[in-house]
């Protein structure tokens, strides 16, 4: 073979290397930049933590989707305010628009995913003490459709993510008194959560996902070392993750956010 075939077999082989290298830098792949709005309860705002700024799962959870592959950014708003329920974020609530302001003021950039991430029912479960509890189920789900509706009315790119709320035990009564029946109504939320996720699947496809569901058993399992002792009106009771339990909770909810991302 002379040179000059050898030549054009090289020149052919850079070119193909080129266009591979050019294929790998498809725009599809550009890294995501993230805007994540969390909205929920005492557990969001990381109540009983020392340092919510630094602890709270919304914190952590931010910081451990910054180090995932593919993700350029992560900004995020902890929304989450203790003993709230789906009653007090309903669309006509001044709770709703606060969380619209603090949502225009992190998504300043449109080109960047915005997310909002909802862990609300624990309140809505208890007996008597918060707005709204005791919350059928059915109300449940009616709430929980009104708030996500209207964020993606006002949002029409956003997607939501519902984690599922975490195991309390059955003798929490602080200033609110929850019990056991306040437990099996919090479970008998989870399966209204499903179907409401699987309903959008027609309506707003790809939009609203169901997120972590990890969290309830391992709370339930692990609440000696992950969740605070905490005096009540029966007893030491378990409601709120202490900094290993909110880590651990954060970890959960930035798994289901990555998994619904890739």
């Amino acid at each position: 073979m002379n040179r000059f075939k050898i030549s054009g077999i090289f020149f052919f082989c850079l070119i193909t290397l080129f266009q591979l290298a050019g294929m790998a830098k498809n725009p599809n792949d550009k890294k995501l930049d993230l805007d994540i709005v969390f909205i929920g309860n005492s557990i969001t705002y990381g109540a009983n933590l020392e340092n919510p700024r630094q602890d709270a799962p919304p914190v952590i959870a931010s910081e451990i989707l910054r180090k995932k592959a593919g993700i350029e950014s992560v900004q995020f708003s902890n929304q989450g305010r203790s003993g709230f329920t789906t009653v007090n974020y309903l669309p006509d609530s001044p709770t709703f628009a606060e969380v619209i302001q603090a949502t225009k003021l992190l998504h300043t950039n449109l080109e960047h995913s915005l997310i909002f991430s909802i862990k609300l029912g624990t309140n809505d479960s208890a007996i008597s003490g918060p707005k709204g509890a005791p919350v059928s189920k059915e109300d449940y789900r009616k709430n929980m459709k009104a708030i996500i509706d209207e964020l993606l009315r006002q949002f029409p790119d956003a997607k939501v993510v519902i984690e599922q709320p975490i195991w309390y035990s059955t003798n929490t009564y602080n200033r609110s008194k929850y019990l056991a029946e306040g437990l099996a109504r919090l479970q008998s939320y989870f399966p209204e959560l499903e179907s409401l996720v699987k309903s959008y699947s027609a309506t707003n496809k790809n939009q609203v996902f169901m997120g972590d569901r990890k969290g309830f058993n391992y709370f339930r399992k692990n609440y000696l070392t992950d969740l605070v002792a905490e005096k009540g009106q029966q007893g030491t009771f378990y409601l709120h993750p202490n900094p290993k339990g909110a880590a651990k909770l954060a970890s959960f909810w930035a798994e289901a956010i990555y998994k619904i991302l890739k």
